[in-house]
């Protein structure tokens, strides 16, 4: 057996219908030796996505079939653990006692990564003692940020955060919190911490990546591609927050494991519309 994510396009639907669904699934399960964990459904942009644990692909196209017809345009494997890390529950979320549940959550994530800029350098004037005890100052710092504003922490990368945001203006907020806070930090410290950020949003599965592979690789390279002291983000996200005053367009970037120049935004952390 194996966990799978797959990808459906349901223009027009509504979360209803796609509840209804996800029930037929769970009515023939066990004939297939398959169990729909959970799914996620966007209705803004007419997708829905389900986690099976299912002996193959084909397997989880014949239940949906059999069940409602709906057969998905994308299926990938996934691991449980980045799904989780990733999206926040691999399971059906229980509703509060004597409630319905409050809406389906739509699987679309923002994605930042922090990077202390000149870290390697750092170390070597600091040493290793020291440097790490700034590493940790920076950790505690964006953790705070990133539990203030609804963020998951997915991983540590060494010298910056990997983190996954729900709702796109609250990752712009975090990104601008951060910032906000190395620079109080900096005011009263010999030793200056500087982070740049960068920030991309999508959905799970598209076009046949893994989990958020496109949309991890873009914001992990606007990050690199960031300046000490900027957050750089995509066009994808200033497109979701709307706010066209706190971007600023920026070079088009040539970067690593894309073929076509990206548009990129530098982002006003010092606003107080971020604050």
């Amino acid at each position: 057996m194996a966990i799978f994510m797959d990808r459906h396009d349901l223009k027009g639907a509504t979360a209803a219908e796609i509840a209804e669904a996800h029930r037929k699934d769970l009515e023939i399960q066990d004939h297939y030796g398959v169990k729909f964990l959970t799914y996620w459904f966007d209705e803004q942009r007419g997708t829905t996505f389900c986690l099976i644990d299912a002996p193959d692909e084909s397997t989880v196209q014949c239940v949906h079939r059999e069940a409602h017809g709906h057969v998905p345009g994308e299926i990938v494997e996934v691991a449980l653990s980045a799904v989780e890390a990733f999206l926040g529950r691999i399971q059906d979320p229980e509703p509060p006692p004597g409630r319905l549940s409050e809406g389906v959550d739509s699987g679309h994530r923002a994605i930042m990564f922090t990077d202390i800029v000149g870290s390697t350098a750092m170390t070597e004037r600091l040493g290793d003692r020291r440097a790490t005890e700034l590493v940790r100052a920076h950790d505690a710092i964006v953790r705070r940020c990133l539990k203030h504003s609804g963020g998951r922490e997915i991983k540590h990368t060494g010298d910056g955060i990997m983190a996954s945001f729900s709702s796109t203006p609250e990752a712009v907020a975090c990104a601008a919190l951060i910032q906000q806070e190395f620079r109080r930090f900096n005011n009263g410290n010999v030793e200056p911490i500087h982070v740049r950020i960068g920030l991309d949003c999508g959905e799970p599965v598209e076009d046949s990546n893994d989990l958020f592979g496109s949309t991890v690789q873009l914001a992990a390279r606007l990050c690199s591609a960031a300046p000490a002291d900027q957050i750089l983000v995509s066009e994808n996200i200033c497109r979701e927050c709307r706010d066209p005053g706190i971007f600023e367009a920026s070079a088009q970037r040539n970067l690593k494991g894309f073929t076509a120049p990206v548009a990129a935004f530098v982002c006003h952390w010092d606003d107080d519309r971020n604050g």
